[in-house]
This record gives C-alpha cells, sequence and structure tokens, in this order.
C-alpha cells in the first residue's frame, strides 16, 4: 500500500476516453503525437492521481439528523438515540415520504460535491426504505443517479441496515421476508452488485447475517459486513468466514479478527470520520494495514456521517487512522476500487479509463496532510468535467 508508483514529472495521454500512455514528460513528445483538435492540459507543478473511489456510503436518502447533535454532546449512543426515535428510523421515515424527484435532486447534489473534489466513482446503499417496495425503488434510482451524474456508481442492497418497525420484535420475520422476496428480486433485476448487514447488537445477529449473506452469494450477490462498529460482536469473523469481499467499519474488532481477515482475503473499509463523528475509538487503519489486511477508504456520507469529500476522508485517514499519505492514497483508489467490485478503475494506467484529479500540490503526501486540498480539474473519462 505505500508504493504509489509516483512518476516525477510525469504526463499522461489519453484517446477514447483511455490511458494510451504515461510516462515521463521528457519523453512524451517522442511516444505521443497529439491528434489535430487535440488539447494539452499542464499540471503547473501540481500532481495528477487516479480518480478517488468512495468504497462505502448512504448517499441515498432524504432529510437530515443535525437535530440530534445535542444528544450525541451530551453522550448518548448511536443506539440510544436510535431508541428515542431517532437514528436511522427517522431518516427511514423521511426517505418513505420522499418523491423520486426529491431523492434523485438531494443525491445528485451531494454527489455533484464528491465529484468537484476529485471522486469519479462511488458505492451507493440502499437501506432508508426497509420494505420489499421501498428498497426495490432505491436501488432502481441508482442507474438514473448514475447517468444524470457522470459518476460510476455501484449498488448495494442493505435491507438489513435495521429492523423496520412493521416487524419490531419480529426480526427473524423480517430477515425470512428478505430471503423470500427481496433478494431473488433484487439478484433477478441486477439491482445490486453486493448484499450488506448491518451485524450489531440491537441490528442483526451474526446468525441472521450469515443467513442473509449465504443467500446472498447463492444467487450471485458478493458479501458485505457492517462490522464490530459499536461492539466486538463476530462481524468480522462472519465476514472472514464467508470470504466477503469487504468488512467495514471495524472500530471494535479484535487482533484475532484482524489476522482472520487477512488470512481470507478481505478488504477492510475504514470510516475515518465515522469514528470522529460518534465520538467513537480512533479508527483502527494502522492495526488493520500492520495485520495484512488491505485497507479500503469510504466517507460514509450519511444523515449521520455527512461528508462528501474524499480528500478530508484521506487526512482523517492519516491524521487520526495513523497512515502514511501513500497508504491512505492507495486506499482510496486501488484498493476502494476492488472492494465495490471496479477492476479497472483506482489507477492511471494504459488501457484503463482515464479518470483523474490534478491537485495543486507537489506531491501526494500533501493529500494526506491538508484537510482542505481541492482539485484545480477532474477529468472523467478524459473530459474535463470540473475545476476549481
Amino acid at each position: 500500500m505505500a508504493q504509489t508508483g509516483v512518476i516525477p514529472a510525469g504526463a499522461v495521454a489519453i484517446d477514447g476516453g483511455r490511458v494510451v500512455w504515461v510516462g515521463p514528460e521528457r519523453t512524451l513528445d517522442r511516444s505521443v503525437r497529439l491528434r489535430r483538435g487535440g488539447r494539452t492540459y499542464r499540471g503547473n507543478g501540481g500532481t495528477a492521481v487516479p480518480g478517488f473511489v468512495d468504497a462505502h456510503t448512504h448517499v441515498l436518502f432524504a432529510g437530515d439528523r443535525a437535530g440530534e447533535l445535542p444528544l450525541k454532546a451530551a453522550g448518548l449512543s448511536y443506539v440510544q438515540i436510535a431508541r428515542r426515535g431517532g437514528g436511522l428510523l427517522s431518516t427511514v421515515k423521511a426517505t418513505r415520504r420522499a418523491t423520486d424527484a426529491e431523492l434523485l435532486a438531494g443525491t445528485l447534489a451531494r454527489l455533484a460535491r464528491m465529484a468537484r473534489s476529485g471522486t469519479t466513482a462511488v458505492e451507493v446503499k440502499s437501506g432508508y426504505a426497509l420494505t420489499h417496495a421501498g428498497e426495490l425503488r432505491l436501488l432502481r434510482l441508482v442507474p438514473r443517479l448514475a447517468r444524470r451524474s457522470g459518476l460510476r456508481l455501484v449498488g448495494t442492497y442493505l435491507g438489513a441496515h435495521a429492523v423496520p418497525p412493521e416487524y419490531r420484535g419480529r426480526a427473524d420475520a423480517y430477515v425470512t421476508a428478505m430471503v423470500r422476496a427481496t433478494l431473488p428480486a433484487v439478484a433477478r433485476g441486477r439491482w445490486a452488485r453486493f448484499c450488506d448487514v448491518f451485524c450489531e447488537p440491537g441490528f442483526f445477529s451474526v446468525r441472521q447475517a450469515d443467513r442473509l449473506l449465504r443467500t446472498a452469494q447463492a444467487l450471485g450477490l458478493g458479501a458485505k459486513v457492517h462490522a464490530d462498529e459499536f461492539e466486538a460482536s463476530g462481524g468480522a469473523r462472519l465476514a472472514a468466514r464467508l470470504r466477503a469481499v469487504s468488512a467495514d467499519h471495524l472500530l471494535a474488532s479484535p487482533p484475532a479478527d484482524r489476522a482472520r481477515l487477512a488470512a481470507a482475503g478481505v478488504i477492510a473499509v475504514v470510516l475515518p470520520v465515522t469514528a470522529i463523528a460518534a465520538a467513537a475509538r480512533r479508527p483502527p487503519a494502522r492495526e488493520l494495514v500492520d495485520a495484512g489486511v488491505p485497507v479500503a477508504l469510504g466517507t460514509d456520507c450519511s444523515p449521520s456521517t455527512w461528508v462528501e469529500e474524499m480528500p478530508g476522508v484521506l487526512a482523517a485517514a492519516v491524521h487520526a487512522g495513523r497512515l502514511a499519505p501513500s497508504e491512505a492514497l492507495c486506499a482510496a483508489t486501488v484498493n476502494a476500487a476492488a472492494a465495490i467490485g471496479l477492476a479497472d478503475a483506482g489507477t492511471i494506467e494504459v488501457g484503463r479509463p482515464a479518470d483523474l484529479s490534478v491537485f495543486p500540490v507537489r506531491s501526494t503526501d500533501s493529500l494526506g496532510y491538508r484537510f482542505d486540498v481541492r482539485p484545480s480539474v477532474v477529468f472523467r473519462q478524459g473530459k474535463p468535467v470540473s475545476s476549481a
């Protein structure tokens, strides 16, 4: 993760939306001929990096939860706020009431801000409807969001985000409904690439998560686990046992379970700003890397952790998670792409889509040093789409 393949005084050639050459600028003229009508962009001493891949978001929602901040300041936990009628289920109410047009408008605004910060691919979870029809409605909005935003979006089914009010006290029955009806519909319509489960006390047990994810895998969906965010509840161990694509959060995972993740090849998606927003323990990015686990980063953009810009996440991973800047850059690009199944994203490489950003900094280290850095220009599929 520390080997980023930096090319000092480098250059990139793009044709047809893909990278066709990359190397030292001194060899550019004898390696590449500019087409008639082609353009040259100068980095002016800046640094070009792959487009960021946001490996974990709940960006598709309605409403906000700013009113919960006094409760957080008073020391109430996520679970305690939820028991008072706030938290996730309050967002479920707002999302259920919202029209498609309202959901599209709010989500597109968030995606646009993500794009301006250098993000070119985003995982989008459902999970704020918690009904069969409602979850499918959210997932069906993802292709529309992709077309209108120009970003590469990957859908994840998160019907197991919480037990809905209609099933209060009957979590097993809700799991059965997802297994029998919703998961097959998601797979049949190819509405999502992954299935995720919030495996935490008060939400879904390891047994329930195991049943859901094994069903999802049998249907051809990849498995993801919201694991050990609040306590060591066995979520990371489950992810390792199922050889899930990723285990996310992992704030409370013990060292033995980190070793299991490494042995199983599971990617750890670390969400450093979530740890800050929840006044939780320090994000364990350093410990996971040292245990041999490939680490990816995400914003966790949601009403609870409303952060949209990946440069700030890189800085939080460095300052709070103790990653080296080069490790944070790897975690926000190629590793994050692997965590959401995008094999051709996260690198500046011949044949790959030309998704990249130029930042007005002298080295990649500044991306982990500064919280406020913005790209001077962002390219998607080789076209400049935004600039500072």
